[in-house]
């Protein structure tokens, strides 16, 4: 099989679930990521030979299951880092890196912050303000522990610098004092996956996702709770947030007696980040 066959096999398949435009970077990221072969690769010598696939069967099948590209290659990017990923860990977002971005330009420079993050998932976020915040103390936490089994993987891109523990924020107050609580919750009401894409429906972690209709800042509500005695006087809660309640989440945390309350918006306009002070 040469480069362009195997190329032609798995974008076909990608070709049956996705768009073109999303066929062709599915394509790519799978051929790169766990095929080793770059689309450049095929570009310029596309009659070279393969090694014979003996999982390109499986590849394919996957593919054709909705399996997004990141489960099928084990990692995903973050904010330029490679993240190993696996079914049952949320596959890092965009809308997350730019959050990430937000507090890391703000806090900058800043020495010995103790930082907590709530749902650590993969550890994107916590991994990351280790990584950029040097003298930072980070500690992520979530429930499930085989999550957390993947996040001390990726613990090696910041020199393991980060302590993760097994805590469900719903039942039990996390220990310490923070500067800095930050979570991107569960946040998408079950009213709204009718409107999801398989892909997510199909494989990934529907606990790390959705939250009832009956209770949708139900997150918010705790952790802004928690927070009022696991942060310092002067610390800072972030959020990432559903934009359908940008109003709701502002006005929760005020009532809840914080301070500098912001809502603002994404990079297409979507109200996604909120962050607040408790003084």
């Amino acid at each position: 099989m040469t480069r362009r066959e195997l190329w032609d096999c798995i974008y076909d398949a990608a070709a049956g679930v996705y768009d073109r435009r999303e066929a062709r970077a599915f394509a790519a990221f799978v051929c790169e990521g766990r095929l080793g072969m770059r689309f450049t690769d095929v570009i310029v010598e596309p009659d070279a030979p393969c090694p014979d696939r003996e999982d390109l069967p499986d590849i394919l099948a996957e593919i054709r299951d909705c399996r997004p590209a990141q489960y099928i290659a084990g990692f995903a990017y973050f904010l330029g880092r490679k993240f190993a990923v696996r079914e049952g860990v949320l596959i890092p977002r965009p809308e997350t890196e730019e959050m990430v971005r937000r507090i890391v330009d703000r806090y900058k420079g800043r020495s010995g912050m103790r930082i907590l993050d709530v749902g650590t998932g993969s550890g994107c976020i916590a991994v990351t303000l280790a990584a950029e915040l040097p003298d930072a103390e980070v500690t992520g936490i979530d429930v499930s522990e085989t999550v957390l089994a993947v996040a001390g993987r990726n613990g090696s891109l910041c020199g393991g610098r980060v302590r993760f523990e097994c805590c469900d924020i719903l039942t039990r107050q996390p220990g310490g004092r923070f500067d800095l609580v930050v979570s991107n919750p569960p946040y998408v009401t079950l009213g709204e996956k009718a409107g999801m894409r398989p892909n997510i429906l199909k494989h990934e972690p529907h606990r790390a996702l959705f939250v009832g209709d009956d209770d949708p800042l139900l997150f918010y509500r705790v952790i802004a709770e928690r927070g009022r005695s696991l942060l310092a006087l002067g610390g800072a809660l972030w959020f990432e947030i559903n934009e359908r309640f940008g109003d709701e989440v502002t006005a929760l945390l005020g009532s809840l007696g914080y301070a500098d309350v912001k809502l603002t918006a994404d990079l297409f306009g979507k109200p996604r980040i909120t962050e607040a002070v408790w003084k």
